[in-house]
């Protein structure tokens, strides 16, 4: 019988960031500049980390038991606590967490990344309808465009 196996696309990206950066501890070069200058994310639920909070649907988590391992409370994060690309982005040695794209209006903010990922959201438009709005792929790489060619 053949076997199949399945390798969850999270997994595989943090394992891709992860051994992309592997030759620093903490993502910064020996002069204190951070190594990955800007970090832009895109996805669904994984690595939603509030834009859901702005858009007219039915796949919002800003309230409890959601975030109740996170400093700030409930923020839109499909986890009790920190998100896998807020791990990641410690890991690069960013500071903060890495803004949602409901809540960067730009300047400063974007310089160190965006992250567009939507609970709900897919490659098709017609993904996750069910729940009235998200974010979904097409969409996203317009909105980046737009921000990159702001900068």
């Amino acid at each position: 019988m053949k076997e199949s196996y399945y390798c969850n696309p999270a997994i595989c990206c943090f394992l891709f960031i992860l051994f992309s950066v592997s030759g620093s501890v903490h993502g910064r070069h020996d002069h204190g500049q951070l190594m990955v200058p800007c970090f832009f994310i895109f996805g669904a639920s994984s690595f939603d980390n509030g834009n859901n909070n702005a858009l007219p649907t039915l796949a919002k988590v800003n309230y409890p038991p959601y975030g109740i391992d996170f400093p700030a409370g409930p923020t839109g994060r499909f986890s009790n606590g920190r998100s896998i690309v807020d791990i990641i982005s410690e890991f690069l040695g960013f500071d903060d967490y890495i803004p949602s794209f409901a809540r960067t209006v730009g300047g400063e903010n974007i310089l160190k990344g965006v992250n567009y990922a939507s609970g709900g959201s897919g490659i098709r438009a017609e993904t996750g309808q069910h729940a009235v709005m998200h974010i979904y792929a097409t969409a996203t790489a317009a909105y980046s465009h737009r921000i990159v060619s702001k900068t």
